[in-house]
């Protein structure tokens, strides 16, 4: 890739499987389902850089830009209460993907109503049903009390751990691509996280629409592992007309923006452009902990071993 033309850099393609397609550097498709809900103006030395609300304030969406998880949702009985459950998106997760979860999150909100607050089933299928019936297998788990299952290519696994644990604790893990920061993507999901969430965003995992993607954004260490077709016939460099991935981001751009100026004080509706470096920090040169600050919790230390 480092020796390639420059033209064929920019060039688009369509990615399959789009569990490895990485996230482009930007989070707007997984926003898009939730754009029309309140936006909330931060200060702007404050970690979150783009924070959506439900109306009524109890689950809460924030974009945290270089964070190892830039994309973090929880859920709450009330506007003021403790986190009940949380979901975390990593760098390198689809955004097209927490779609999934996101449009499931918004269709399930009503006043008054608690059905994104819903208790997991007791069941752990419940929540990998999307996998199991696309035939992924079930591995022998490598720790007491886990299940562990893996995509016919290889490539992605669940990971789910059946032990009571404390609120807070990861219990089931989505993941795809080669270990390492800059090629695994996860998604993670805390004990009380309702299994119908969770059972969204695995059916959007293992869906076979490809996602678009530019060359550059194929990692070395993944690039053998997709196919890639190219989405037009000669390449379009950034400087020159706008391409159908331009188009389509500018779209959902836009809908942020105004949702956001239909919100008093609203003076970071340009965060809704949610793009990052796609050099990003090294997890050990960020912060510790949010800020006080950030309505969405931080993520926990614990993490599984796969």
């Amino acid at each position: 890739m480092l020796d390639e033309p420059e033209d064929e850099r920019w060039r688009e393609y369509r990615v399959t499987p789009r569990y490895l397609a990485g996230s482009g550097g930007f989070g707007d498709p997984g926003f898009e389902p939730v754009a029309h809900w309140p936006h909330h103006s931060l200060d702007d030395d404050t970690f979150c850089q783009l924070l959506i609300t439900s109306p009524d304030g109890r689950i809460r969406l924030g974009w945290f830009g270089d964070d190892y998880e830039p994309f973090k949702v929880s859920a709450s009985q009330d506007a003021v209460g403790p986190a009940r459950w949380t979901a975390s998106f990593n760098q390198n997760f689809p955004p097209e993907i927490t779609a999934g979860f996101t449009s499931a999150l918004a269709r399930g909100w009503e006043p008054d109503g608690e059905h994104f607050l819903a208790r997991p089933s007791i069941y752990w299928a419940d929540s990998v049903t999307p996998l199991l019936d696309a035939g992924w297998e079930r591995l022998r788990a490598s720790e007491p009390g886990t299940v562990e299952l893996r995509s016919p290519d290889r490539q992605a696994g669940a990971w789910i751990d059946t032990h009571t644990y404390g609120r807070h604790d990861e219990t089931v893990v989505l993941w795809a691509g080669p270990e390492g920061y800059l090629t695994r993507a996860e998604a993670t999901f805390t004990t009380d996280t309702p299994s119908h969430l969770i059972a969204a965003t695995a059916a959007a995992l293992n869906e076979p629409t490809p996602l678009v993607r530019e060359r550059h954004m194929i990692h070395r260490d993944v690039e053998h592992l997709v196919q890639l077709e190219p989405v037009t016939a000669r390449a379009q460099p950034r400087t020159g007309a706008p391409t159908p991935l331009d188009a389509k981001h500018a779209a959902v751009t836009a809908a942020l923006h105004r949702a956001a100026h239909e919100q008093p004080g609203a003076r970071r509706a340009h965060a809704a452009r949610i793009r990052t470096p796609h050099v990003r920090q090294q997890p050990s040169t960020t912060p510790d902990a949010a800020p006080a600050r950030a309505a969405v919790p931080a993520r926990s230390a614990a993490r599984p071993r796969r």
